[in-house]
């Protein structure tokens, strides 16, 4: 996709978020393990996360985001619901079909599995076919509850990861007009698929946080430099960088490289952890809640992921007003 001239393609127009009541902190996650507040933040940024209640689903969650969304652009109806998550309610059939009835709508509905780099795979896919005509509206759900498949012993997953969803409304319009996706990249890399894993037979997920960190922060800075590239924009233009929130550190060392200043960097990793596929879209929303960014502004989004898969954006903000509704 080239970016520079004014064409069809996805604005967002609504945006909209589902926390769960219950929060855990550092200190009560911490009572479990052989660690403390203090360890948990230098290495994460981390404070605190929202935890699902005992019967509260992944599609309980995503359906209370996608209401938000539809809310927050004033619309009632879509043609297309994609939920990325990689906790779904059943193994089959997908979720988000029943995630589409819930809302009230007769739409085209699947699943997408791309682990934490899952709603910028959503998106992208979701603009593609805005773009070629195959729908004119599509909800782009970002949805997990970790809690679900994290080991409450294990000290290199129970403290970084945390529950929640957040959805964006697409709709077609033109490429030069606030809102609008303007450059969507994607890759993945199959050799590292053991480094983020539930293995066969396993119930938990593993994760070696190193090779990680070190394979994150590579990847998530060249993807964002080529989009941006391909968007035709200077990295001295972007006025936020909206990375995944998986760990402080990587946001920190990622923008760094990218020659982008503290300020310019969107994080709510303190407050909600790694939420998975609805990281991006919380962090938005917490971003535009506080006046952090505004229609016309230059965001840069870009995640990385189990696969390994890894994805960025270029998007020209809306000034659409986030919907954050929170579920017990």
């Amino acid at each position: 996709m080239t970016a520079a001239n004014d064409r069809v393609g996805a604005v967002v127009t609504g945006l909209g978020t589902c926390l769960p009541e219950t929060v855990i902190t550092n200190d009560e996650v911490s009572r479990h393990l052989d660690t403390d507040h203090a360890w948990i933040h230098s290495r994460t940024g981390i404070e605190r996360r929202h935890r699902v209640s005992a019967g509260t689903s992944t599609g309980d969650l995503a359906a209370t985001a996608g209401a938000a969304a539809l809310k927050s652009a004033g619309r009632d109806d879509c043609d297309l619901v994609l939920l990325a998550t990689t906790t779904p309610d059943r193994r089959c059939p997908a979720t988000a079909p029943r995630v589409a009835s819930r809302l009230g709508l007769r739409a085209a509905a699947f699943d997408l599995s791309a682990v934490c780099s899952g709603f910028v795979y959503g998106l992208s896919v979701a603009d593609a076919m805005i773009t070629a005509g195959t729908c004119e509206r599509a909800l782009v759900i970002g949805a997990d509850v970790y809690s679900s498949i994290v080991d409450p012993g294990d000290r290199g997953t129970a403290v970084i990861f945390g529950d929640g969803a957040g959805a964006v409304l697409l709709e077609r319009g033109r490429t030069g007009e606030p809102g609008a996706v303007l450059h969507t990249e994607l890759g993945s890399d199959g050799t590292g698929d053991d480094l983020i894993t539930i293995p066969p037979r396993g119930e938990y997920l593993t994760m070696r946080g190193s090779d990680v960190y070190t394979r994150a922060v590579t990847t998530m800075t060249e993807s964002a430099r080529s989009v941006a590239a391909h968007a035709g924009w200077d990295l001295a233009d972007v006025d936020a960088f909206v990375g995944h929130q998986a760990n402080l550190r990587i946001l920190t060392s990622v923008a760094k490289r990218l020659g982008l200043p503290r300020e310019r960097v969107v994080s709510n990793i303190a407050d909600v952890a790694n939420t998975a596929a609805a990281s991006i879209p919380l962090a938005l929303a917490d971003a535009a809640a506080e006046g952090r960014i505004g229609s016309g502004d230059r965001l840069l989004l870009t995640a990385f992921g189990g696969g390994l898969t890894w994805g960025s954006a270029a998007v020209v903000w809306s000034g659409a007003e986030p919907v954050q509704d929170q579920r017990s």
